[in-house]
């Protein structure tokens, strides 16, 4: 394999995609706010990036130019308002040459179009260069992250086209995780996120219609400070701009695609940690409910079309629908693992999905349905395990993985193109 680096291709990228503010003024050069601070404390996130494998899989994607002239673009800003501005285009920029690249649209690197892993690996080595940077006024470090992180993962600008009689299809995928085990993973609701993000597709009644996706953190920290909820409340309140259908997409289970049946209140799954390290503070034995969480049952059930979906897709995977909910009784204390759903009065331990941050994205958005837009179809899709990588672990991809990747976001928009369609 080689790298795509000709000056061309940097031209375009320069041209197309780096937001205006990206070019670096001459004040910026030396200048006081070009201070940065090599040993800022970095979270276990992008501790990662010192292994040389992240940064072959932003180079092999084409995206160095990012990393590369986002200090200097730091360096040119003078104020507050300034930085926010800065940081939602360069955010939004970086998004859209990832659903650009993801659809074949913008050449760049060797690595397969559909991969999810370079907008991650460019995203962390750019809040990295943020969490560097001195500047000479004050800042508040933490919003200004959540405010690149909204940007450069679909939360903004990224509206749908309004169209007469043309559906409205709003889903969300998750990065890669896992990492600690395996660095080079990737998650294939991530890639179909991008893959799929501002698709106009046929449904399975012959309508059209549209998609639009955002990609969320692994992280319960962002789940806390109400990134689902800030993503999904603009597709819910009505208006040119609401969903017709809303789905959460994540990676599931070896071999088949699954409906959750069922979303639970409750996180409970230490000690598996997230990206960052950091523990939910529940069990399957004392579960807990998110900090600041609203109201809510401590189940809520999909309003997809799972009958449907189940009987329409089969192939290459089996899509099936997951009725499995852990409870702890009404008047009990003991967690009881059921294949038929809650029972009345009983306290939430884990849904279908269990009782991490993919079963968590299905409550929080279905909570806000039916708090919003009760009458709009909702659910949680998990999608088969992406398996593949070359054993090799010096090589980031292979054919199978790659074949992988693309048979899944395949199967994932035809179970949207039932999802959608009209009953």
């Amino acid at each position: 394999m080689t790298f795509l680096r000709c000056t061309a291709s940097v031209a375009v990228l320069l041209a197309t995609v780096l937001p205006l503010a990206a070019t670096t003024p001459a004040h910026a050069a030396g200048g006081p706010s070009c201070r940065t601070a090599v040993s800022a404390p970095l979270d276990a996130e992008q501790a990662r990036l010192a292994d040389a494998r992240t940064t072959a899989l932003v180079e092999r994607a084409g995206f160095e130019e990012f990393v590369l002239r986002f200090p200097a673009a730091l360096c040119g800003v003078r104020s507050s308002t300034e930085t926010e501005r800065l940081l939602d285009g360069w955010g939004e920029a970086l998004w859209q040459a990832a659903v650009r690249r993801a659809q074949g649209q913008r050449p760049g690197g060797d690595l397969p179009v559909g991969d999810d892993r370079p907008l991650y690996w460019t995203r962390l080595a750019m809040t990295t260069a943020l969490a560097r940077w001195e500047p000479p006024f004050a800042v508040d470090r933490r919003a200004l992250r959540a405010r690149f992180e909204d940007a450069s993962r679909g939360l903004t600008d990224n509206a749908f086209r309004t169209s007469p009689g043309v559906r409205r299809v709003f889903i969300s995928g998750f990065d890669p995780f896992g990492l600690d085990a395996e660095l080079r993973r990737a998650n294939p609701s991530g890639s179909a996120a991008l893959q799929l993000n501002g698709r106009r597709i046929t449904l399975a009644d012959g309508s059209r219609a549209e998609i639009r996706a955002v990609t969320l953190p692994v992280r319960y920290a962002d789940f806390d400070a109400g990134m689902v909820e800030r993503a999904f409340a603009p597709r819910l309140a009505g208006g040119s701009g609401a969903a017709d259908v809303i789905t959460t997409v994540s990676q599931g289970y070896p071999g088949i695609f699954t409906l959750e049946a069922w979303a639970g209140r409750s996180r409970s799954a230490d000690p598996y940690p997230d990206n960052t390290g950091s523990l939910s503070g529940g069990t399957r034995e004392h579960p807990v409910a998110a900090p600041d969480l609203g109201p809510g049952p401590e189940f809520i059930r999909t309003t997809l079309p799972a009958d449907t979906v189940t009987d329409s897709v089969r192939t290459p995977y089996p899509v099936l629908l997951n009725t499995a909910v852990t409870e702890i009784p009404a008047g009990g204390t003991t967690p009881v693992d059921r294949s038929d759903g809650p029972t009345t009065g009983s306290r939430a331990v884990a849904g279908g999905g269990g009782g991490y941050l993919s079963n968590e994205v299905a409550y929080r958005s279905n909570r806000l349905r039916g708090e919003l837009a009760p009458h709009l179809p909702g659910g949680h899709l998990h999608t088969p395990v992406l398996t593949g990588l070359p054993a090799d672990p010096r090589l980031l991809t292979g054919p199978e993985f790659e074949q992988n990747e693309n048979a899944i976001t395949a199967e994932v928009r035809t179970v949207l193109e039932h999802v959608a369609a009209r009953p």
